[in-house]
C-alpha cells in the first residue's frame, strides 16, 4: 500500500484525486511484479526437482516451508546444487541438511531404506536411522564438525527397514558440504551395497574350508565331526546338528553338531525317519528338498537362542542324499540366520552344504573300501608267501633224499653200463634242477623281507644258456623231435646271479 503524504505542490482537490490515482496505479504494478517473481521462484523449485523421478515428484509437493529447511527459494545454492547431483545420479545417493541433517534421497535410494520409505522424506537422519545412529551418528558430527569427509568400506550396519534386523554391509563416504556462510551446511553421500558380495564370499570360503577338512577323513563319522568341526564359526550357522543313517537302518545316527555341547541330553542321539517329534526328516528324505520350519523352538528349545542372545525362530532341514556307492544318507539340520530371510540364495548355500557333506562321505567310504581290498590283497600275498615256503620245505626234503643215492651211484659209475649212466646223470641234472627251483621258492620270502642278496659272478650267458636249453634234451628225443641248441657265444662275459 502507497501512502499519500501533504505537500504544497499539491494544492488543489482535482490534482489530489489524480496524483492519488497515479500512486494507486504504481502500486497494482508492484504487486504485480511480487506475482511475476512468486512465479518464477515456483518455476525454478519445479526446475529444481525435475527429472527425479518418484522423489522429485514427492519433493514437489512437500511444503518446505514447514520444515526446517524453509521454502525452496531460500535455500543455499550448495544444497540445491547437491539436490540436482542426487535427483539425476542412479548410484544410490542422500543428502543431509541443516543442524537436524533433513534427509533428502533419490530413487536409487530407496531400496536401501526398504520399509522407510516413503516417511523418511524430509525427516532428520537422527530418526531415520536410529538404530545404527551410535555407527553413523560420530562419522556424521564428525564431517561437519572438522569439515573432512569420512570412508567405510563394507560396514556391518544391522538395519531395521523392513521390520525386522537385517545383516548389511555398505561402503559409503560422508563429505560435507559447505554453506552461503562459508561453513559447513549438511552432508552428501553415495551408498554401495556390498551385503550379497559379502555373504557370498564368506559362504564360499565356508564351502572351501569344510572340502579342505574332509578331504583325508577315513570315515562317514570323521567327516561329519571335522565338518561340524569348520562350521563352529559361521554367522549362517548359528547352531547344527548331523544325523546319518548307516548302511540299512531306519534310524538316523547323530553324527555331528555345531554350537551345542557335546552329550546334551536335550539332543536326541538318534532318530526315526518316521518320529515327526524331533524334526520331520521323514518328509525331507522323500523329497530330497529343503524344508524350512519356522518353529524351531517347538522341536528343540535349547537352540532358539544364539551366542549374539537373538531368538532363532527358523531352521533349514537339508537332506544329505546317497552319493556314488555309499549307502549312506541323512540330514543336515541347521539353525538360520535370524538376521538374513531364508531366500533362494540363502538356500542354495544350504543345498551346496549338504552336496558337501555327501560327496566328502563319497570319498572317505571309496578310500575305505580301497583301504580293505589293499588289505585283502595283501593277507592274500602273505598267504601266498607262507604256502610257498612250506611247500617249498617239504619238497627240499624228498628231493635231498632222492639225489643223495644218485650220486652214491654217479660215484661208482665204473661198474655200470653207459645206458644207465646218461640215465642216471640226467636224473641227477634234472632233480638238481628242480631243487634249486624249490629253493627260488624259498628266496621270495626271503624277498618280502628285505633278506636277499644277489650273489653276481662272471659268466658266458651263451654258454650257460646251452647248459640250461640241454636239460630239455632227453624230454625231446623221447618224443622223437630233433632238438637243436644254436647258441651264440659272447666274447665278454656278463656279471649275473645264475641261481635267479
Amino acid at each position: 500500500m502507497v501512502r499519500l503524504a501533504s505537500s504544497p505542490l499539491i494544492s488543489s482537490r482535482q490534482s489530489q484525486i489524480k496524483v492519488l490515482e497515479f500512486l494507486v496505479d504504481i502500486d497494482g504494478a508492484v504487486g504485480n511484479l511480487s506475482l511475476i517473481e512468486k512465479s518464477n521462484l515456483s518455476t525454478n523449485a519445479a526446475h529444481l526437482f525435475s527429472g527425479g523421478g518418484e522423489l522429485g515428484a514427492r519433493m514437489r509437493q512437500i511444503d518446505w516451508e514447514a520444515t526446517p529447511l524453509g521454502p525452496v527459494e531460500q535455500w543455499p545454492q550448495s544444497l540445491r546444487t547437491c539436490v540436482r547431483i542426487v535427483l539425476t545420479s542412479r548410484q544410490p545417493m542422500f543428502v543431509w541438511w541443516g543442524d537436524d541433517l533433513i534427509n533428502l534421497y533419490n530413487d536409487a535410494y530407496k531400496s536401501i531404506l526398504g520399509g522407510k520409505h516413503p516417511a523418511a522424506l524430509g525427516q532428520p537422519a537422527r530418526v531415520v536411522w536410529r538404530e545404527i545412529w551410535d555407527q553413523v551418528g560420530p562419522r556424521a558430527e564428525s564431517a561437519m564438525r572438522t569439515n573432512e569427509g569420512t570412508y567405510d568400506e563394507s560396514l556391518l550396519l544391522m538395519m531395521e527397514r523392513n521390520g525386522y534386523r537385517e545383516e548389511t554391509y555398505y561402503t559409503f563416504s560422508y563429505s560435507p558440504v559447505p554453506n552461503d556462510q562459508s561453513g559447513t551446511g549438511g552432508i552428501i553421500c553415495a551408498n554401495t551395497d556390498d551385503t550379497e558380495r559379502i555373504i557370498s564370499q564368506r559362504q564360499i570360503a565356508a564351502l572351501r574350508d569344510v572340502a579342505f577338512r574332509t578331504a583325508d577323513a577315513r570315515n562317514w563319522r570323521e567327516v561329519c565331526k571335522l565338518t561340524a568341526e569348520s562350521l563352529g564359526s559361521s554367522r549362517d550357522i548359528r547352531f547344527g546338528l548331523i544325523y546319518i543313517s548307516a548302511e540299512n537302518q531306519t534310524d538316523l545316527e547323530l553324527a555331528g553338531t555345531v554350537r551345542i555341547a557335546e552329550g546334551d541330553l536335550t539332543v536326541p542321539g538318534s532318530i526315526r525317519r518316521a518320529d515327526e517329534k524331533h524334526w520331520p526328516v521323514a518328509e525331507v528324505i522323500r523329497s530330497n528338498d529343503i524344508l524350512v520350519v519356522s518353529n524351531a523352538q517347538y522341536f528343540f528349545p535349547q537352540t532358539t537362542k544364539g551366542n549374539e542372545g537373538e531368538t532363532i525362530a527358523r531352521a533349514a532341514i537339508v537332506p544329505i542324499s546317497q552319493v556314488g556307492n555309499t549307502a549312506h544318507n541323512g540330514v543336515l539340520i541347521v539353525g538360520l540366520n535370524p538376521f538374513r530371510l531364508p531366500d533362494d540364495n540363502y538356500k542354495g548355500f544350504l543345498k551346496m552344504l549338504a552336496g558337501q557333506i555327501g560327496a566328502s562321505i563319497a570319498n572317505a567310504e571309496a578310500y575305505e573300501q580301497e583301504r580293505r581290498r589293499a588289505e585283502s590283497l595283501a593277507e592274500l600275498d602273505r598267504a601266498k608267501t607262507i604256502f610257498f615256503s612250506n611247500v617249498s620245505h617239504e619238497f627240499r626234503t624228498p628231493l635231498t633224499l632222492m639225489l643223495a643215492p644218485l650220486e652214491d651211484l654217479l660215484a661208482r659209475r665204473s661198474a655200470l653200463a653207459p645206458d644207465d649212466v646218461a640215465n642216471i646223470e640226467t636224473i641227477h641234472r634234472n632233480g638238481t634242477r628242480l631243487l634249486k627251483l624249490v629253493n627260488t621258492l624259498l628266496d621270495f620270502s626271503r624277498i618280502e623281507a628285505g633278506r636277499i642278496t644277489a650273489r653276481y659272478r662272471r659268466v658266458n650267458l651263451g654258454e650257460y644258456t646251452a647248459e640250461l636249453a640241454s636239460i630239455f634234451r632227453s624230454a625231446m628225443e623221447k618224443a622223437g623231435l630233433r632238438y637243436t641248441i644254436d647258441c651264440k657265444l659272447f666274447d665278454e662275459p656278463a656279471y649275473v646271479d645264475q641261481s635267479m
